[in-house]
């Protein structure tokens, strides 16, 4: 079994599942009553968001291999981090550090590969939706992603930062979101929507959307999983 470190806090309501989905997740694929040595590192994910609101990703990345270091020194054999968000440094974090990454964003790629998609929208921050590191894989992949207006894109940010990111879970958000996917659907033509913000999931699932879902979180942890336990 490998150990896993996690950057957690980015924030607490999605470090909560990512732990309980792993523990119980690798128990499950082991068949035994089992949990996974991990360590959680916790930061502050509105000091992620300064450094990225003012594009300070030198400090951004000097912030987040402190984390890093520290569970690396704790025995981590390889590091995962549990937002998108701070994937915006990631190739620079994965240079700097001794021990594998495993990246949220790729394994996203390679589940909608899997489930051959060519036209998704990107949802998350504005610097996950704006950015260019998210599509990056996907482009490659041939696979089109289309982002909210610039209006939409606000509306979603701000629901993050003040309420998701803080646990706060409101009917009229959902229906306005439920709305968005549902235009991008129709104007787009998108045939599943990224939940890119680990936070995401509190308020979209299938159930709920317009369109399918690629829930980050969930496809991430699946693959931090398969480290765990050697695939």
């Amino acid at each position: 079994m490998k150990k896993l470190g996690l950057v957690g806090g980015m924030g607490p309501e999605s470090t909560i599942p990512y732990y309980h989905d792993i523990v119980y997740g690798v128990q499950d694929r082991i068949g035994k009553d089992f949990f996974p040595n991990l360590t959680i590192e916790s930061v502050n994910v509105f000091e992620v968001l300064k450094f990225c609101k003012e594009e300070k990703y030198e400090e951004l990345t000097d912030y987040l291999m402190q984390a890093i270091g520290r569970l690396i020194s704790a025995g981590a054999d390889f590091v995962a981090l549990s937002a998108n968000t701070p994937h915006i440094v990631f190739d620079r974090l994965q240079e700097r550090s001794t021990v594998p990454l495993v990246s949220i964003v790729e394994t996203a790629c390679e589940e909608a590969v899997r489930r051959n998609l060519r036209k998704v929208g990107l949802l998350g921050t504005v610097f996950t939706m704006t950015g260019e590191f998210f599509k990056k894989p996907f482009y490659k992949s041939h696979i089109e992603i289309t982002i909210p207006t610039v209006e939409e894109m606000e509306y979603i940010n701000d629901k993050i930062v003040t309420e998701l990111e803080r646990g706060i879970v409101k009917e009229e958000t959902l229906h306005n979101f439920q709305r968005i996917i549902a235009r991008m659907q129709q104007e787009e033509g998108i045939e599943a929507v990224i939940l890119g913000c680990t936070e995401l999931p509190l308020l979209l699932n299938d159930e709920v959307s317009p369109v399918p879902c690629l829930d980050t979180m969930k496809i991430h942890v699946r693959h931090i999983i398969d480290w765990i336990v050697g695939f």
